[in-house]
This record gives structure tokens, sequence and C-alpha cells, in this order.
């Protein structure tokens, strides 16, 4: 009995105490994938520890059950609310909900440097910004700030082609010149044309015109020029 009763409770006292702290602390899983994780090594790591392999292994299997048993309750629509956060308002029609922020624990800065990951810079853009059962930030922009797809404009678009990196921290990447039927020896050419050296170079790619795009370990300075802003104190 001892077998059962043990692991339930560690499990649902594990998922009560990161149901309290709350969806930014389980960013990306939601909170009894992140408790199944931390209790699974602790338990097959005890016998590291203490020489109970078997007790270890029957409390791991316990505990894998346990998880799958949640797993299927979640399915449920009236269970799902008990085990999943719901979604937390963080912007509505440009206005920040400051109730929204305080619930999810998140300060002003870090909903600035969500947006900007998702390429918005002014939160008067935003439709709405939700923080989701998982910790993400889903963002939709107002319709008129929406970026224009293809079928807006009836539009047919060619296939999308990926650059291929050749070059990659002042390494060369044979086995992507190999993939491309080029040498070594075109490759130098190439980064010689443009005045470059393969040890200055962070990234070179081969573009879809069969040309070398390189990106070197310079970055232009542009002091107090608004346009190129930098977050953080080092401006």
């Amino acid at each position: 009995m001892e077998t059962f009763y043990r692991p339930l409770i560690v499990f649902i006292a594990g998922f009560l105490f990161l149901k309290v702290t709350g969806k930014k602390a389980v960013s990306q899983m939601h909170a009894f994938d992140l408790l199944y994780i931390f209790v699974l090594t602790n338990i097959i790591s005890a016998p590291i520890e203490v020489r109970h392999l078997g007790k270890a292994l029957t409390y791991a299997v316990m505990v894998v059950i346990l998880y799958k048993i949640f797993i299927r309750l979640s399915l449920h629509n009236k269970l799902r609310w008990i085990l999943y956060e719901s979604p937390t308002v963080l912007i509505q029609n440009g206005d920040i909900d400051r109730k929204g922020l305080k619930k999810a624990r998140m300060p002003m800065n870090e909903l600035l440097s969500h947006l900007r990951v998702q390429g918005y810079t002014d939160t008067r853009e935003i439709a709405m910004a939700v923080m989701e059962e998982t910790g993400s930030i889903s963002v939709i922009p107002k319709s008129e700030y929406r970026p224009i797809e293809p079928n807006d404009l009836h539009l047919k678009v060619k296939k999308a082609y990926l650059p291929i990196p050749l070059i990659m921290d002042g390494q060369i990447l044979e086995h992507n010149l190999k993939y491309l039927q080029v040498d070594q020896g075109w490759l130098l050419a190439e980064v010689e044309k443009q005045g470059e050296k393969v040890n200055e170079i962070s990234l070179a790619t081969y573009l879809e015109n069969g040309k070398l795009s390189i990106d070197n370990n310079d970055i232009e300075e542009h002091p107090s020029d608004p346009y190129f802003y930098k977050p953080g104190k080092d401006n």
C-alpha cells in the first residue's frame, strides 16, 4: 500500500506547489509535465545515494502510471480547467492589462522583451497578447498592423529557399560543400573576392543565385541614432 500512496502524495503535492508558483515558472511546459520530469529524475537517481534499487524502480513505475492518468484526465473538458491554468490577458486592444501582468508576475520590461521577440515594438499595435497555460506568450496584432500575406493580394509566390551555411564561426562546413557539389577552392576564392578571411567570418551562406553572403564579426556603430537603439544598459 505504501508503494502506491507515497508517489501519489508526492505527485499531487508537487502539482499544487507548481500551480501556486504560477505559469511563468513552468514556461513551455505544463505543471504536471515539469513535475513528472523532476520526480522521475529524483526517483531514478535515488539508488546512487541509497541502496534501494527495487523500491526506486517501483516508485518510478508508479509515477509514470500517475502521469499517464493525469494526461488522460486532461482530455476531459470538466477536469481540464482544474489541471491546466487559464490563459492570462496581458494586452487588449492596445492597452496593457496591469492586473494580468500582476497575475502572471511579469514586469513591464519582460513583456516588452517578449513582444520584440515576435517582432512588435509598440504595444498600441497589439489587439491581444496572452500568456498561455504553458507560460508562452501569444501575440495577435491589430488588423491594420498584421503583415500582408500573398493571399491578401491574390499573389502566387515562388518556393521558399533556405540559405545553406558554408562557414560558421570561422569553420568551413565540408558536408555542405559536398552536398552542393562545390569545392573548397571555389569557397576560398569567393571569400577572397569579398576581401574577407575565413577565420573572421561569423556566417557565410550559399544563396539561391549561387553567390556567397558573408557576415563578419564587425558591427557598425551608430551612436545616439534613435533608429539603432539597443535595449539594455550598453548604449
